[in-house]
């Protein structure tokens, strides 16, 4: 019997097969059939779609490939953390799957950068030796999950800023351009991916963090995790999303320079039983912005905050930092009325 006629003559019917497929067919081991398809890819007949028992392959054309990855939706592979970058990542699952064929362009941009820029924080900051990722689209979402088993992020922003726990490393991280290794990043990349997607949620050092701007929503939320080790990102998109990388840079950089140039601070983040008294806690908000030139602090849910907390980033701070604009959201009377005593 001609196993590899066999096996081609089922691609030209079927357009795309399984080891198992023949093995059914033939009677013959798994083993024994395997070499024949490895000789086919060899010869530049046959190409292999997906990875083991999971496998299908296809004819070596541009038709038959395109019609083989369309059945492919998923792909979830464990990388070594060793010359690795997120270029290659990316073009691994571009050419074992078919997540990226005809989607809309401005979801297609959004969900590149994003995967683009979480993979290689895993890659340049995690200090993991294995990188683990997955890509699934449905018929709704496209959504990513970058693992690792490294440091952590909010420990390494906790070590690297001298800050006193994992709440105040989100504080810092939430900015913008603060990164723990500025020589070769700008800390721009988690911002802005948290303003891409739908639902993006980091998980590292035993809490979790999630950005959801989708279904009228737009906040962020705090909550205590069982993960201690490394770090997980895990965001979400809709196929139907009308958002554009150009509309989420504009809205935080500068529209001649290009400059990302505007932040929104949580203030809720710094709260200590829901008030903010001190001049500490203000000094410790503000650490880090004077690289931008617009200031957005939203005190949604604090009750109240300190006369010298509000003199202290009211007063203080905008004298030492003409150049810069600060202004308010989401503040009860109270708030407003410490925030007036300051101006």
């Amino acid at each position: 019997m001609d196993i590899k006629s066999l096996i081609l003559a089922k691609l030209s019917e079927q357009k795309q097969l399984k080891t198992a497929d023949i093995v059914k067919l033939t009677g013959f081991s798994r083993a024994y059939i395997s070499r024949f398809f490895k000789e086919l890819r060899n010869s530049g007949e046959i190409i292999m779609l997906g990875k083991a028992n999971q496998a299908v392959y296809v004819l070596a054309n541009k038709k038959s490939l395109e019609q083989g990855k369309r059945t492919i939706l998923k792909f979830s592979e464990e990388f070594n953390n060793k010359d690795l970058s997120e270029e290659m990542v990316l073009e691994r699952v571009k050419d074992m799957t078919g997540i990226f064929l005809d989607l809309p362009s401005n979801v297609a941009n959004l969900f590149e950068y994003s995967f683009l820029e979480m993979v290689n924080n895993a890659i340049e900051h995690s200090k993991s030796k294995k990188i683990l990722t997955i890509v699934k689209r449905n018929a709704n979402f496209i959504s990513f999950i970058v693992d690792d088993e490294g440091v952590g992020i909010f420990n390494n922003i906790k070590e690297k800023f001298k800050l006193e726990n994992n709440l105040q490393a989100i504080q810092q991280l939430l900015k913008g351009k603060q990164t723990t290794d500025p020589a070769r990043h700008t800390g721009q990349g988690i911002f802005f991916t948290s303003k891409m997607a739908d639902s993006f949620l980091i998980e590292s050092s035993g809490k979790e963090i999630q950005f959801i701007n989708s279904g009228g929503v737009d906040d962020v939320f705090i909550t205590n995790s069982k993960k201690n080790i490394g770090t997980s990102v895990f965001f979400v998109l809709s196929l139907k999303s009308k958002r554009t990388n150009q509309e989420v840079f504009g809205k935080y950089t500068d529209k001649d320079t290009f400059e990302f140039s505007k932040t929104k601070i949580l203030v809720k983040l710094s709260e200590v039983n829901k008030n903010l008294l001190s001049r500490s806690e203000a000094r410790r908000i503000m650490m880090g912005l004077a690289s931008f030139r617009e200031i957005v602090l939203d005190f949604k849910d604090v009750e109240a905050i300190g006369q010298s907390f509000g003199d202290e980033i009211f007063r203080v701070w905008q004298n030492s930092h003409p150049d810069k604009n600060i202004t308010w959201q989401n503040a009860n009377e109270n708030v407003s009325m410490m925030i007036g005593l300051a101006l």
